[in-house]
């Protein structure tokens, strides 16, 4: 056990009860609305709504989208920005019944279609980085029109266990799979982590990720509501922008990839001293990286474990300075997990195995959590295999509860908090003429956790790596394009003709022939 004594007051391990639980996302304002209604709620780029102003401005927005047809179970799309109006249009939807589902900005126009398809929605509320043409789209002058000019929805009523939202992930194909989570399983993360760490209205909870990313609603207004504090909505994920918004606006609690803590760590110039606590996800947050970070700022990053079809946090450092070199964190209390053999076998506390989720049936806690809806496909909710929920990662839980992920069963690259998977970015590198085969896999990097590199077979002595990368920029995300190119004669294949994967970095190490490196590349503002 690590500690780091500070000057910072330190919170008991668990407070477990007892747990507050709000029915339905519906509702979730109701007690701050009742004791505090002029408190802030969300502070975000376009100024500070109260309790009561946000109560309004969801009102509003529901009213809007029972006006554009929207009805419970239909699926409403966001490709917003971080401000004031995608949260609302979330609390909005989903006071109707309606199904939540964001799609992220920074995605392609073809990145985009496909979330649009998967998950086919009534209405998209599109902003000016959305790429999407359909009829479904509403732009910000029409729903700036319809939130003064349209009349109340109807009462919905909606059950804990109706559905409330999507969230998109992927295996190691790269195929999205789309999350279908309840009203229940959005509320329960941020009752536990409440309830678990102490916090009240003096929350104020910053969060640079986009809140297109399901996980990123309940970690943020869900949570603050539940705490009565305020969510501070960030719209910038760039060095100075971050610190920024942290300093000016007073965050207690920030979530950070660990390229973000890799970046303050370096600068101590900064005053970071309103925080009380500093969350690293996303990715592997090396013990270097957490030491580096307590040394300069005086704060040990809260490392996180999470999975989306959780939904989000499974496991976090206590709120105090303890912590343990390797580990995620301890296992919230509404969760049973555990190692298991691949016939299935729960394995003894310590033993390495896959990591499945279930809920737990033990404490103030027991049978809170129930596993996800399931998964959206063909216009409907095809439910979960029954039994625990695989992670597809392989690590341990010894009996106090400390998670330690070893590696990833998925070949999904983690660079800077975002996933790159693979065969996504191989489908792309196909299309070339230049190429003949590629594998797409990761180089350690201190600072994003993870590079995207590549390694192509090619008849070209010298492939026009040029062009291929400006083939990739065009299909993909700017943080999905190889940074690290090498050319092969020909790559390791076994009886089937399939890349084997494992020792690639090895291979190309010893048998590469034309490498280059592409130019670092520094989002500002929007990542």
């Amino acid at each position: 056990m690590e500690t780091n004594s500070g000057d910072r007051a330190r919170v008991p391990l668990w407070r477990p009860g007892p747990p507050q639980r709000h029915t339905t996302v519906n509702f979730v304002l109701d007690t701050a609305l009742a004791e505090r209604p002029d408190a802030p709620a969300i502070d975000a780029a376009s100024g500070v709504w109260t309790y009561a102003e946000l109560d309004e401005q969801a009102r509003r927005a529901a009213g809007a989208l029972w006006s554009l047809g929207v009805r419970p179970g239909d699926r409403v799309a966001a490709c917003l920005p971080n401000d004031l109006d995608i949260v609302a249009a979330f609390h909005g939807a989903v006071r109707i019944g309606a199904i939540w589902a964001g799609i992220g900005e920074a995605l392609t126009e073809a990145e985009q279609r496909n979330l649009f398809d998967l998950c086919a929605p009534t209405v998209v509320l599109a902003g000016d980085h959305c790429a999407l043409d359909t009829p479904e789209c509403v732009r910000p002058d029409r729903w700036s029109d319809l939130l003064t000019h349209t009349d109340d929805a109807p009462p919905v009523d909606v059950e804990p266990d109706s559905p409330a939202g999507i969230a998109f992930t992927s295996g190691t194909s790269g195929s999205p799979k789309v999350v279908v989570h309840s009203h229940r399983n959005l509320l329960l993360p941020g009752a536990t982590l409440v309830a678990t760490r102490g916090w009240g209205p003096d929350l104020r909870k910053g969060d640079s990720f986009p809140l297109t990313i399901l996980n990123l609603m309940v970690l943020s207004t869900l949570l603050t509501a539940q705490a009565g504090g305020c969510a501070v909505v960030m719209n910038r994920r760039d060095l100075d922008g971050v610190a920024e918004w942290i300093t000016t606006r007073k965050v207690t609690v920030w979530n950070g990839a660990p390229a973000q803590l890799f970046d303050l760590a370096r600068r101590p110039d900064i005053d970071l001293g309103s925080l009380r606590e500093v969350w690293s996800g996303g990715g592997d947050t090396p013990d270097a990286l957490r030491r580096a970070f307590a040394e300069t700022h005086g704060l040990v990053p809260r490392v996180t474990y999470g999975l989306t079809e959780a939904p989000t946090v499974v496991s976090i450092d206590p709120a105090d300075d303890e912590w343990r070199p390797g580990t995620s964190g301890r296992v919230l209390p509404q969760y049973d997990v555990a190692a298991y053999d691949d016939d299935g076998r729960r394995l003894p506390d310590g033993e390495l195995g896959e990591l499945k989720l279930a809920g737990t049936g033990e404490g103030p806690w027991a049978n809170a959590w129930t596993p996800m809806l399931g998964y959206w496909e063909n216009g409907r909710i095809r439910p979960p295999e029954p039994g625990p929920i695989p992670t597809g990662d392989v690590g341990t839980v010894d009996g106090e509860g400390w998670l330690t992920v070893l590696d990833r069963k998925k070949l999904v690259i983690i660079r800077g908090g975002a996933n790159v998977y693979p065969l996504e970015v191989e489908r792309v590198l196909a299309t070339h003429p230049d190429i003949t085969k590629a594998a797409v896999y990761p180089i350690p990097d201190d600072r994003l956790g993870q590079r995207v590199a590549a390694v192509v077979e090619s008849d070209r002595p010298e492939p026009d790596f040029d062009a291929i990368t400006a083939l990739c920029r065009r299909a993909l995300a700017s943080y999905k394009v190889p940074e690290i190119w090498t050319r092969v004669d020909a790559l390791p294949v076994n009886a089937m003709g399939k890349i084997q994967r494992a020792g690639l970095a090895e291979f190309v190490a010893a048998h590469g022939v034309t490498e280059q490196r592409v130019t670092e590349r520094r989002d500002a503002g929007r990542a």
